[in-house]
């Protein structure tokens, strides 16, 4: 369903490209027949960057204030920032700054380049450790001074971040100062233009999301439909919007030493499989949404059930384990319930109005078909030999509603080997116990999006596509009572019922390491 950005392809093609540059007709003829024999050739890389002379400069033997500008190349009109720069900063300490000075957020591979442009074949290349460590042809970063790149006004240095959306950097040296040993490494004085977000897609992409989340823009209509046409009718633009022009919070960051590298990295601070969540979410924008409905959901408070709501909630389960009993069910030879107990499942739970049908084929029996994987995936059943079993926990909770709700929430969300569909699963109980207002497959798609996930095209995440990474989990729920049943309402409500809500946050709390 939904896969994470792999950059090492990327990589590839930049690396293809870049070797191709500048070439004509003739000489791309004339290397084909090479590019070929090397690739039949093993242990030969046919794309690997050739040693080219080195362009760094002696190192200066005093230090001054470099007063840097840093256009995004191909943004018009130019998105840049102006930076202020000790000229002995080694280029991986740089790249903290930039990543801090446009609000990226360290989620892909970055390189710098000294020559007449990131792509000249006769460029020098300073590699990031990724990089270094793979044996890439070049100069670790660390080993680099910004004043052995940048001499004299004029002097540029490239800086390539995200080799799939392809952001390039320009630094151009616009004047020197001398510099107060008192001043900070790295200040940024101006700047125009909000800072793109991770993964919208490089120059073409921002553009169209600068337009079509700003109603003002000249424009904003065309960009709308543009983007509905490329990602769908309900992709929502704004999970991608631009990160604002903050120099306040700019210079803190970069005056910090411990924020250094993006505070937004830094760990959140929650236990368990929620802290994993949150730190694994790249926008500060979006771990702050996720970190609020955790807080919204009121961990610390004790959860209260009794034995009356839990029963009423549980009931779909406790038919189930009671019909699978202490002799179990033969399964047909395709691994399904046979039809009587489908029919007796639709008849008895009432589950008639939830789906159309004869209702007496499993597999075609959704509501049916669900509760009983989801019994599986939570630990209540096991399939033996084509038999349907309880397992010892089912056997110990089958007749007792407090137990089997406890259970339940201390399993939610049911155990899958999609790492997509565990984290949709916790986003949604985060939305339900935070009583959120929002539609939970909105919240999904923003915050599944910003851990890195996307459709299988390289499509952004959509509020259908996290609807159906988190289709287990909210079925569970609606299945336990936890939305209101509201008349009217074409499909599911996602308004939580009380004893929804008191699921959940049993559930969260569980996922917290607190009983």
């Amino acid at each position: 369903m939904a896969r994470k950005r792999d950059d090492s392809q990327a990589k590839l093609l930049e690396q293809f490209q870049a070797s191709l540059t500048g070439l004509n007709a003739d000489q791309l003829r004339g290397l084909l027949p090479q590019i070929l024999a090397a690739a039949a050739t093993p242990g030969v890389d046919a794309f690997e960057r050739p040693p080219v002379p080195s362009r760094r400069r002696p190192r200066r033997d005093d230090v001054v204030t470099y007063q840097v500008r840093v256009d995004l190349e191909g943004t018009k009109p130019p998105l840049w920032r102006r930076l202020e720069l000790s000229s002995d900063l080694l280029l991986n300490e740089v790249h903290d700054i930039l990543q801090v000075a446009f609000g990226w957020t360290d989620s892909h591979l970055h390189e710098f380049a000294s020559g007449k442009d990131y792509y000249d074949r006769a460029a020098e290349h300073y590699l990031c450790p990724f990089q270094a460590e793979e044996g890439e042809t070049g100069i670790p970063e660390e080993d680099v001074r910004l004043d052995e790149v940048l001499a004299k006004p004029g002097d540029k240095l490239f800086y390539l971040y995200d080799f799939g959306d392809d952001w390039t950097h320009v630094i151009k040296l616009e004047a020197e100062r001398p510099r107060d040993e008192s001043a900070p490494s790295a200040v940024c004085t101006d700047g125009r233009r909000p800072g793109p977000s991770e993964d919208c897609g490089g120059v073409h992409g921002y553009e169209l999301i600068v337009a079509a989340v700003d109603p003002r823009h000249p424009e904003h209509a065309e960009a709308v439909a543009g983007y509905a046409q490329l990602y769908g009718a309900d992709a929502d633009p704004s999970g991608y919007t631009p990160n604002p022009l903050d120099l306040e919070w700019i210079n803190k960051t970069l005056a910090d030493p411990s924020r250094r590298r993006l505070a937004l990295l830094e760990s959140s601070g929650l236990p368990g499989p929620l802290g994993e969540l949150a730190d694994a979410i790249r926008s500060q924008e979006h771990r702050a949404l996720f970190q609020q409905l955790i807080e919204d959901a009121d961990l610390d408070a004790p959860v209260e059930i009794d034995a009356d709501t839990a029963a009423q909630m549980v009931s779909p389960y406790g038919w189930l384990l009671n019909r699978v009993g202490a002799d179990g069910i033969k399964l047909t030879g395709a691994g399904y319930l046979p039809p009587a107990h489908v029919k007796a499942a639709m008849a008895d739970l009432g589950l008639g109005e939830a789906w159309i049908g004869k209702g007496n084929r499993e597999i075609q029996t959704m509501p049916v078909l669900h509760l009983r994987e989801s019994a599986q995936a939570m630990g209540l059943l096991r399939k033996y030999r084509g038999t349907l079993s309880l397992t010892k926990r089912g056997q110990a909770v089958r007749d007792d509603p407090l137990a089997l709700w406890w259970h339940l929430a201390d399993h939610m969300p049911p155990a899958s080997r999609d790492d997509c569909e565990t984290q949709a699963g916790i986003i949604f109980l985060a939305a339900v116990a935070a009583q959120s207002t929002i539609n939970p497959n909105r919240t999904g798609a923003e915050i599944l999006g910003a851990v890195g996930w996307m459709g299988i095209d390289g499509a952004p995440m959509t509020p259908s596509m996290a609807a159906q990474a988190a289709w287990d989990a909210s079925t569970v729920l609606y299945r336990l009572g936890a939305y209101i049943d509201e008349p009217g309402v074409v499909g599911r409500s996602y308004t939580p019922t009380p004893q929804g809500v008191t699921f959940a946050r049993a559930a969260l709390r569980s996922l917290r390491g607190t009983a």
